[in-house]
């Protein structure tokens, strides 16, 4: 048994990197996801491009555009003279924000009176908006501790809380709040997924396309033996993948990993199990390997939106959220990031991973009877 099973794995390699497609997908895809996704996909915001109305024109308005522009995340390109200047600026989206300082800014802080200062974003991109108006908000704070004064106000912002009491947020796992550290690991969880599946899905079709699936079923090779064979190299293939990344993440990304590797293996190992499985699936019900292309990228698209990756899963529809149930890469995610960013161990991780086990069996083994039916 075993040595036909060997005999199976070895053609498939053999197989595998005769084809120039087969290679990419396995040494180049993943590399180029993880560095365009790595850099792309990113909720950081910086270089707001800002205008300044300064109307008071005094050292301490000078001294609080200088912050702002100092900060890293705000880059003052105009000084407007009117607030239509403002808006013209707005409506070409030459700007993301304008900050206004009205008259009496100076005069006003010297006298311990309550100023006002006012911000306007461009609203058409929601995240970059609420995110300018929080950093603009924190230096202005910052400033006004520094004057020794709480009496400054950002419009249209709420007023700071008066008195003794002051707010010190701490974030934990990720202190600097890195997208790159968020979401990095999560597309390695991606590359796994699709080169399994691509690789799964259009091998057997292959088989099939140019007639060597009737020579296999000839053979004294058992169904069972002959689904091994053809699994065994893919699984090896994610592993390889798996590897690939991380590295990757480390020296190019400098991604920190504070739990532990073994643990990671063994959760990719469980992860496998189920996109295998769907792999094997795609590859009974597609006829050619256009249509297992196809298939695969019908299945891969809602698993990424439904993973939780993008969207917060409790912000869904309440039964969209029981069908995530059925998404092996909500698991993974959890799992990929509680060891990478928490340094979780299995004693956190281990509902994630029962259920991804138990959907892997249940995906594998619908699958591994649906193929030995056809190949009967």
């Amino acid at each position: 048994m075993f040595e036909r099973i060997r005999r199976v794995v070895v053609k498939e390699f053999i197989q595998l990197f005769r084809d120039r497609r087969m290679k990419a997908i396995v040494f180049v895809i993943p590399i180029m996801q993880l560095i365009v996704f790595g850099y792309a996909v990113t909720t950081d915001v910086n270089d707001i491009r800002t205008a300044i109305y300064d109307l008071d024109r005094t050292a301490e308005s000078r001294e609080l555009f200088r912050r702002l522009e100092a900060s890293g995340y705000f880059s003052i390109r105009y000084s407007v003279q009117s607030p239509a200047e403002i808006q013209e600026l707005l409506d070409r989206g030459k700007i993301t924000a304008a900050i206004q300082v009205n008259r009496g800014f100076s005069a006003d802080i010297k006298r311990k009176q309550q100023t006002g200062i006012q911000i306007l974003v461009d609203g058409t991109d929601s995240n970059t908006a609420t995110v300018a108006m929080d950093y603009a908000n924190r230096i202005i704070l910052k400033y006004a501790r520094d004057l020794g004064t709480s009496a400054l106000l950002l419009s249209p912002l709420p007023a700071p809380v008066r008195g003794g009491i002051e707010l010190n947020a701490l974030a934990w796992y990720n202190p600097e709040l890195k997208s790159k550290n968020y979401n990095v690991p999560g597309v390695i969880a991606f590359v796994i997924m699709l080169t399994c599946l691509l690789l799964t899905s259009m091998a057997v079709v292959r088989e099939r396309e140019i007639g060597t699936m009737e020579q296999l079923m000839v053979t004294p090779i058992r169904p069972l033996e002959l689904i091994l064979g053809k699994t065994i190299p893919f699984a090896l293939i994610g592993f390889f993948d798996m590897l690939l990344v991380t590295a990757v993440a480390f020296l190019k990304f400098d991604i920190p990993m504070k739990g532990s590797f073994a643990l990671l293996i063994a959760a990719t190992a469980v992860y496998l199990l189920s996109v295998l499985g769907m792999g094997l699936f795609i590859s009974t019900i597609a006829k050619t390997q256009q249509q297992a292309l196809m298939a695969t990228f019908l299945f891969y698209v809602p698993a990424v939106l439904l993973s939780g990756f993008m969207f917060p899963v409790d912000n869904m529809p309440e039964v969209i959220q029981y069908g995530t149930y059925l998404n092996p890469l909500r698991y993974f995610l959890v799992i990929i990031r509680g060891i990478f960013l928490k340094g979780n161990g299995i004693a956190v991780l281990w509902p994630q991973m029962a259920a991804l086990l138990v959907l892997g069996l249940v995906v594998m083994t619908i699958s591994s009877l649906r193929f030995s039916k056809r190949l009967g």
